[in-house]
């Protein structure tokens, strides 16, 4: 899968978030959940969610106890989009697990996993920095300034596209060898984050 087919499926999902634009309405997919194109989907749909829920606990007159719960429900969907990183990473060991590397092949700094993570959210960045230059009532001045910004990640949704390509190119040929670390966050581990487990 290219990453035009990837960002098509974040932008769509992203676009059905917002017609109802609600931090609790359910992920609504037009996938089987069995296959590749929904886990891209939920991915994103956690990544927008997440994204609106920054917003609210950034609120500085929210109510502590409410801001308390939503601290928690961002560490929940922050677990959740690791998991889903590295089922996405699974899913390109396994499309790759009977090419032979080179003997030459040389390893990535991330795993495809995680550029795909990072294409969702550059999508989600569009997205609102377009918000911000069809703005009402504001003046022309935050609105320039706002192009600006939408301009360059627009070129990094292009740079990164063609990287992400490529690296997948390199997988096929052997050039670069996919190997994946695991990231074993332990403050959600109940029985590796000291606070948890000595209770």
């Amino acid at each position: 899968m290219k990453a035009t087919n990837c960002i098509e499926i974040f932008n769509a999902c992203i676009l059905k978030y917002h017609l109802k634009d609600n931090v609790d309405q359910p992920i609504d997919s037009p996938y089987r959940e069995d296959s590749f194109e929904h886990l891209l989907y939920k991915k994103n749909w956690i990544d927008t969610v997440q994204w609106h829920l920054e917003d609210i606990i950034r609120d500085p007159n929210i109510d502590p106890v409410k801001g308390i719960e939503l601290k928690r429900r961002i560490d929940k969907s922050n677990q959740e989009r690791t998991d889903l990183v590295e089922q996405t990473d699974d899913y390109y060991i396994q499309q790759f697990s009977n090419i032979k590397p080179n003997i030459n092949a040389t390893l990535n700094t991330e795993s495809p996993g995680w550029v795909v993570d990072r294409l969702s959210i550059l999508c989600l960045k569009i997205f609102h920095m377009k918000e911000q230059v069809e703005r009402k009532n504001v003046d022309e001045t935050h609105k320039e300034k706002c192009q600006s910004k939408l301009n360059i990640l627009l070129e990094q949704e292009q740079d990164l596209s063609k990287s992400f390509d490529e690296l997948i190119a390199n997988y096929k040929n052997g050039t670069k060898q996919i190997k994946v670390y695991r990231q074993m966050k332990m403050y959600n581990d109940t029985s590796l984050n000291p606070i948890l487990y000595k209770k």
